[in-house]
C-alpha cells in the first residue's frame, strides 16, 4: 500500500518525494546541504547531472511502499521516462539543519 506523500515520517525526506513529485527542481535543490552526494546502485555519480538526466528531465516520480529509519529510509515504486518503473530503495543522510546532505538509491 502506498504511503501519501504528506505522511511521510521525515520533514526533508517528504519534501524531497514533493519536489520530486510535482517535478519542482528548485525546491528540491534547495533541500540539498552544499557539496549533497548521491549514489545510483553503489557508485558515486555527478549530483547535477544525475537529478536532471534521472528526474527532471525524464519526468520522475516516486510512490512510496515503505519507509524505515525514521523515515530516513525507503522502498518505492519509482518511474520515468527512461527507465519506466522499478521497485527501488532510497537512504538519506540528514544535516541538523534538515538539509539533505546525502542519498543513495538503487534497485530494491
Amino acid at each position: 500500500m502506498t504511503i501519501q506523500t504528506t505522511r511521510l515520517s521525515d520533514p526533508a525526506v517528504r519534501a524531497f518525494v514533493a519536489a520530486v513529485n510535482n517535478h519542482d527542481r528548485e525546491s528540491f535543490m534547495a533541500l540539498l546541504a552544499p557539496g549533497a552526494t548521491v549514489t545510483d546502485d553503489g557508485s558515486d555519480r555527478d549530483l547535477d547531472d544525475w537529478v536532471d538526466r534521472e528526474i527532471f528531465s525524464s519526468h520522475g516520480h516516486m510512490e512510496v511502499d515503505n519507509e524505515s529509519n525514521g523515515g530516513r529510509s525507503l522502498i518505492a515504486r519509482y518511474s520515468n521516462d527512461t527507465w519506466g518503473e522499478m521497485r527501488t530503495r532510497w537512504s538519506f543522510t540528514v544535516d541538523d539543519d534538515g538539509r539533505i546532505t546525502r542519498f543513495e538509491t538503487g534497485q530494491a
